[in-house]
């Protein structure tokens, strides 16, 4: 059965989850936590969105992030890919981190924005690491009551939601996420009240939908980034997805394979599926490409203007 596509509405919240792959651990020390605020960090910044609340469990990760006009799951890919390299590098190791794709529920922040963070925040509450949330370390709570800064969380939203000054904001959040210190898990933020993927009444489920799909038409295609890339390398799809292994032909899949990841068309596993490539050989020459990208500025040029192509194509046929 083919996947829903992901909802992508400018300004709107997500709650995330990414899991560790069959629940395995994937913060092995403190620092490991540090080299993954980094890349959070690099993300706000580079894809301009802005995270609400956050919590980093030992085996999974939650968060409350506004998305702009980049979709959600480019920056998550992107995380997702960055931090996996880091540790595989450390670790001296192969293979996938992280279970698949994230999840993601659309909400009303309107509505659930107070109480999506409050759940965010006690989650360690919730499985016993803690009994007081400002005892853990890894998740937004402390920066809203003033204990700790970092700098990419956004606090002005919610803030606004209960008091007009800092200290009185502060105050009533406190006083709010202890009232909620008892609250169990909540099925709606895990799965949403509709579709399985949006949380909101009806009125707000009808807008996301219809948003939804009238966006989904400009939505580029795996196969339309080969056509595209072929045409422009002069190569047939035979040269790039054959048996032949000569420089050519896996350059034309590294950049098929980079694009499809920027242009949200296909995961990495989805491109090697493709071209019957492994993963990580795959993975390899992407990263390769990034770095060659730095310095040399005709290849820079050549991408621009292949991911320009394709945005003006995928536009005509919406």
């Amino acid at each position: 059965m083919a996947r829903k596509p992901r909802i992508h509405i400018p300004g709107a919240v997500y709650h995330v989850m990414l899991r560790g792959n069959g629940g395995q651990t994937i913060f092995l020390h403190n620092d490991d936590r540090d080299a993954f605020e980094e890349l959070v960090a690099e993300g706000v910044s580079r894809y301009d969105h802005r995270i609400h609340g956050y919590c980093w469990m030992p085996n999974h990760i939650h968060l409350a992030v506004q998305v702009g006009d980049v979709p959600l799951s480019k920056a998550m890919q992107h995380l997702a890919f960055r931090y996996t390299r880091w540790i595989n590098k450390r670790e001296n190791r192969i293979g996938h981190l992280f279970q698949g794709r994230f999840k993601a529920i659309l909400v009303d922040a309107d509505t659930y924005l107070l109480e999506l963070v409050r759940y965010i925040h006690l989650n360690p509450v919730r499985t016993r690491l803690v009994s007081d949330p400002t005892e853990y370390r890894w998740s937004g709570h402390r920066a809203y009551l003033g204990l700790d800064r970092v700098s990419w969380l956004t606090t002005n939203w919610v803030y606004s939601q209960l008091a007009q000054d800092m200290t009185t904001a502060r105050e009533q959040y406190a006083r709010f996420v202890a009232a909620g210190l008892q609250e169990d898990y909540r099925e709606d933020f895990h799965r949403g009240t509709s579709e399985g993927r949006i949380l909101g009444d009806d009125h707000f489920v009808e807008n996301a939908l219809k948003q939804a799909s009238q966006s989904s038409g400009a939505r580029i295609k795996l196969e339309s980034i080969i056509s595209v890339v072929c045409a422009a390398r002069r190569m047939d799809l035979d040269q790039v997805s054959g048996a032949d292994r000569g420089r050519a032909g896996a350059e034309a899949r590294a950049l098929i394979a980079y694009l499809a990841l920027d242009m949200d068309a296909a995961t990495l596993t989805q491109t090697g599926k493709f071209f019957n490539r492994d993963i990580s050989t795959l993975s390899s020459a992407v990263s390769r490409l990034r770095e060659r990208m730095k310095l040399d500025s005709d290849l820079a040029g050549e991408i621009k203007r292949l991911a320009n192509l394709l945005g003006i194509n995928a536009n005509n046929k919406a």
